[in-house]
């Protein structure tokens, strides 16, 4: 039977060829692409802004328009000189394995409806339990949307295990530096905030153990809860990582769950530098991984890997009279009975066909490229007289300001200055390089996660943003 959503054989082959050959086309020549782009509501709305259309169009009239007007206003964040935020470096084979999964629809809930899901699941999710060195036969995880889901799910966990359904007085800790999406996690799950504890970190970032030391004495002695630590393994803004081992040591003695946000720099186990920054990993409760940053993949997929998958089933299995019929036996894991979402697409399948196709070891090439790439950056800049270093390179990351030593500027004028780099470098549309805070400084920050990345990309950038100051400078005299 004919639907009216049908189109010919022919029509379709020709409508999938066009949108394959601009694939292959961006990836084949990105660095030639503009990396960046700007626009107003205002512009936006006068583009696309129009009423649902009662009648049809034709397929490849809607396809030219979107190509046309769509994609040049999204910034490539695949682009070599995407260093701002956490690019999305992504790869050809997940991107195309991700259409196959999504153009045939696959239901990645439940075993019943499609094993080969299910299983890929569970292979891949062995994968990174192996890789992370978690217990294989015992633990468990869940592929999400990204590492804020990956991170309320082990937030979920967490307060069932250790709270049961009281958790009046269960108190939460984590850094200053930890991802804004715990936080958010925290208030999605209804603490108050006197139940948040956010503790400062020391001179390189990483969390105080002395501070967390005394919170959780304090609050024991006012017969509260401590019940969860909050730790990372790479931050957003410099790459850092807290003390593990210590923590975990902590977590044991006062029967707290750890858990470690590792979405930005968890991958970074696979290089040789990685393995030995992130030691004591795997002595986590849980973990949040995000594939879609330094594992090379599309939006959307992130990972939470738990010691023991019970915990994630005995958190989240509901038994609804519709699936009654579907349970299957204990191997046959319904991943719905793991997370939040019943409806799930099919994420496994992108990273089972890249890690196959790849390989591993090319994989913790790229990544070692980028942590080395990093450090030459930082070598460059330390070598320049105009450039001052506010967090070395770390995980790929590095934060920096532009500083000439023979310049008497104040701190406000130095936070002036670089702000108005980082403007002017994206007005420019040749780079995305953004600014953070750190020490209550306004610094440029680059995260070098991208293997098409070269030094001379780099090199290219800091000689835009060195012509852009003089020019500033100029101006401001």
């Amino acid at each position: 039977m004919k639907s009216a959503f049908d189109l010919s054989e022919a029509e379709m082959r020709s409508y999938g060829y066009k949108i394959v050959d601009y694939i292959v086309n961006h990836y084949a020549n990105i660095e030639e692409e503009t990396p960046v782009t700007a626009a107003s509501r205002e512009e936006m709305d006068a583009v696309f802004l129009t009423e649902a259309p009662e009648k049809d169009s034709k397929p490849e009239e809607v396809l030219d328009f979107v190509l046309q007007n769509v994609i040049p206003n999204c910034n490539l964040t695949m682009h070599p000189k995407m260093y701002s935020f956490v690019p999305g470096p992504s790869n050809f084979i997940s991107a195309m394995s991700d259409s196959i999964a999504t153009g045939l629809n696959i239901f990645s809930g439940g075993w019943m409806v499609s094993p080969a899901a299910a299983e890929l699941e569970i292979v891949t999710m062995n994968w990174l339990l192996k890789i992370f060195n978690f217990p294989v036969k015992k633990g468990g995880g869940i592929f999400t949307s990204g590492g804020s889901m990956a991170n309320l799910t082990a937030l979920v966990t967490a307060r069932r295990i250790k709270c049961g359904d009281d958790f009046s007085k269960a108190i939460i800790y984590l850094s200053d530096q930890a991802h804004s999406s715990n936080i958010k996690a925290i208030r999605v799950l209804g603490f108050k905030k006197e139940q948040i504890r956010i503790l400062p970190t020391d001179v390189d970032f990483k969390l105080s153990i002395n501070k967390l030391k005394n919170e959780i004495a304090k609050d024991r002695l006012l017969g509260l809860q401590p019940f969860c630590f909050i730790a990372s393994a790479g931050t957003t803004n410099t790459g850092s990582i807290d003390p593990l081992n210590e923590i975990a040591d902590i977590c044991e003695e006062e029967n707290i769950w750890f858990h470690i946000d590792g979405a930005y720099g968890g991958a970074a186990i696979l290089s040789k530098k990685g393995e030995r920054l992130l030691g004591g990993i795997e002595r986590a409760d849980s973990l949040t991984v995000d594939p879609h940053k330094w594992f090379y993949q599309p939006y959307e997929i992130g990972c939470l890997l738990v010691k023991d998958a019970s915990w994630l089933s005995n958190t989240f299995s509901e038994k609804p009279e519709y699936l009654r019929d579907i349970e299957g036996n204990e191997s046959e894991i319904n991943f719905y009975d793991y997370g939040i979402q019943l409806t799930r697409r099919f994420r496994a399948l992108k990273f089972y066909m890249s890690i196959k196709t790849y390989g591993l070891e090319k994989f913790r090439s790229a990544i070692t490229y980028n942590i080395k790439l990093a450090e030459n950056v930082e070598k460059i800049l330390r070598k320049s007289k105009k450039w001052e270093i506010i967090s070395p390179a770390t995980l790929a990351i590095i934060n920096f300001r532009y500083h000439p030593i023979d310049l008497d500027l104040t701190e406000k004028q130095l936070d002036v200055l670089n702000q108005k780099i980082s403007k002017r470098v994206m007005d420019s549309k040749k780079a995305l390089l953004v600014t953070t805070i750190l020490n209550g400084q306004v610094v440029l920050r680059m995260c070098l996660i991208n293997a098409k990345t070269s030094i001379e990309d780099v090199r290219e950038t800091l000689l835009l943003c060195t012509n852009f100051a003089a020019e500033i400078l100029k101006e401001a005299n």
